[in-house]
Parts: structure tokens; sequence; C-alpha cells
């Protein structure tokens, strides 16, 4: 004989699927639009932003007005690495480790619309150099340290391989022929300030420095200003710190907007 269903059992199993769903829309709603909302800085960047945002990402990419100094970088970048040949079981096994834990921020094929690098085409041994630094507590980011602590080598090796093989961002407006600023092009001898183009690429570009055209401009300023209080210390020998402390806020505003407006010229890689 069959046992008539208990219409408070049905009661009870209907209400706590209907509060289960209610409590997920209403965690979605909190964490993707409230918790951002709140924050002084927040702007609607898109739905990566607002994934890392939710995630507890800061949307500065850059370490708090007074943090506690890392110690100096003593790692140097070396021309083998550079020179290093990229094997395609590299980039696969980079590329699954970056899906893994990269693309929240960084974007699925390295670029975003957050504040946080684009690391596209970026150069080999820069990524490498960067995550080394961070794994080692020379460059500081709570997130970062953390990722990068339990990355072997061989990871962080292939992952700058797989970023390495990407193609650089390209402009998708018509590319902006204003002048470069002066510091950009010439510098200012005066107060020892070597132009940028000689170390990031136009005039020459030195191992170990990044390309810079293209990232986001919210990104670049903060490095900057990171780097002339001194919580940034992992440049090697000084060279961006002793820069970018005889620059004033505008010149920094004003080369992050050059480079955050460039695009790569066609079939540049």
């Amino acid at each position: 004989m069959a046992v008539a269903h208990d219409p408070a059992n049905r009661r009870y199993v209907l209400w706590s699927v209907v509060s289960l769903v209610i409590l997920t829309l209403v965690t979605l709603l909190v964490g993707f639009v409230w918790l951002p909302s709140a924050h002084p800085d927040f702007s609607a960047q898109g739905i990566w932003a607002a994934i890392c945002r939710a995630a507890g990402v800061p949307s500065k990419w850059s370490e708090p007005t007074e943090p506690v100094k890392a110690p100096v970088s003593t790692r140097v970048v070396l021309p083998d690495v550079a020179r290093s040949g990229t094997s395609q079981a590299a980039i696969g096994l980079g590329a699954t480790l970056a899906l893994q834990q990269c693309t929240m921020c960084h974007g699925a094929q390295g670029l975003t619309a957050a504040d946080t690098p684009n690391l596209a085409g970026q150069f080999q041994e820069v990524i490498v150099k960067q995550l080394v630094d961070y794994k080692n507590g020379h460059r500081t980011h709570s997130l970062m340290q953390a990722l990068s602590a339990n990355l072997a080598e061989d990871d962080i090796h292939n992952l700058a391989a797989y970023y390495a093989s990407l193609p650089k961002p390209r402009l998708e407006t018509t590319p902006d022929d204003s002048p470069p600023p002066a510091l950009v092009r010439v510098g200012d001898p005066v107060r020892n300030i070597a132009p940028c183009a000689s170390c990031h690429g136009g005039i020459d570009r030195k191992l170990g420095t990044p390309w810079l055209e293209h990232m986001p401009k919210k990104y670049l300023e903060d490095q900057m200003h990171a780097f002339a209080a001194g919580a940034r210390r992992n440049d090697s020998h000084a060279q961006m710190r002793n820069v970018v402390r005889q620059m004033t806020k505008t010149e920094i505003e004003e080369v992050s907007d050059f480079y955050a407006r460039r695009g790569m010229p066609t079939g540049h890689r």
C-alpha cells in the first residue's frame, strides 16, 4: 500500500528551494553590485572588472600609500632568458596554467579592460623577472604574491612563454599623431631623466624592460607613484625610482596617457 506524501514535507522542500534561489540572487547582487559600488573609486568597467572586484581583487593595482617596503630585488635579467627558445609544449602548459589562475584579472587572451596589466606579447624575460620577484617578496601585491608562491620555476617560464606568444594589442581607432611628451622623446638632462624611449622602445630597448603601449593608464600611474614613493623597489639599480622621483604628477599623468593611447604598429611584435 502506497504511503501518501506528507504535505508538510513537500512545503518544506519547496521553501528550501525557493530560499536557496533567493539567497543565490542576493549573494550575486551583493558581490557584483552593492559591494563594488560601495568603493569610492568604483566605476563600471565591464565584466572582467566586476569579476575581479567580486573575487576580492583591489581595483587599484598598486601598493597602499604607506606599505611595508619590500626588500630590494637582486635578480638580474640575463640575456639567456631573453634568448631562450619557446617550445609549443611550454606555450601549451603555460596556457593551461594561465586559464586556471590568471585570466580572471588579466583577460582570456592577456588583455583586460580592468586596471591590471595587459600581458599579451610582453617580453618573456620581463614576465619571468616579475613573477620571481613576487614569489621572493621583492615586489609586493597580496594576490600576486599568493598566486606566485606555489609556482615552480618551470611554471613561471611556461607562463612567460605563453603570454609572450600572444599578439600585442592593436588600437581599434586611428592612431593619435600628436607628438610624444618631451620626457618620452628626449628626457630631461638637467634633472638626469633619460628618455623613456631609450629603455622601453622607440630609441632603444634595454634588456628586462617591458613594452608599455596600450597598458591601462591607471596601472601605469600607480606603478610610477609606487616607484617614486619607494613602495616598489624591484627595478635594477633603482633606475625607475631615480627617474620617477624627479617627475611631477602632471608629467606622470602625461607619460601614462601617451603609452595608454598607443598601439603597436601593424605587424610589429
